[in-house]
């Protein structure tokens, strides 16, 4: 059984940053894209960030470009998502997600369960 769990959120003042982490288990990391999304109450959850499988490959939301950066570190089967000049437009749940491909183009198939990015003045 596939497993994401989230963890990093919180809350921060404008400008400031957080890093998020998704720890994958239950699959073998290094062989899947990874991506991170957001999610606004009652708003479909959007794209934020996606890595390929070995990391050459990375995509931005043009709303994070510049601010944030997806990583992932395959030998810990964890992904990471650092978050730099956070507005307040940025307050959302964010989640992790795993593709069932080696680059983000095919979707993804696997969910954590979210975590809470608050920011404010």
């Amino acid at each position: 059984q596939v497993q994401l769990v989230e963890s990093g959120g919180g809350s921060v003042q404008i400008g400031g940053s957080l890093r998020l982490s998704c720890a994958v288990s239950g699959r073998t990391f290094s062989s899947y894209a990874m991506g991170w999304f957001r999610q606004y109450p009652g708003k479909e959850r959007e794209f934020v960030a996606g890595i390929s499988w070995s990391g050459e490959a990375t995509s931005y939301a043009d709303s994070v470009k510049g601010r944030f950066t997806i990583s992932r570190d395959n030998a810990k089967s964890t992904a990471y998502l650092q978050m730099n000049s956070l507005k307040t437009e940025d307050t959302a749940t964010y989640y992790c997600a795993m593709s069932k491909a080696l680059y983000i183009d095919y979707g993804f198939d696997w969910w954590g369960v979210g975590t809470q990015v608050s920011v404010s003045s």
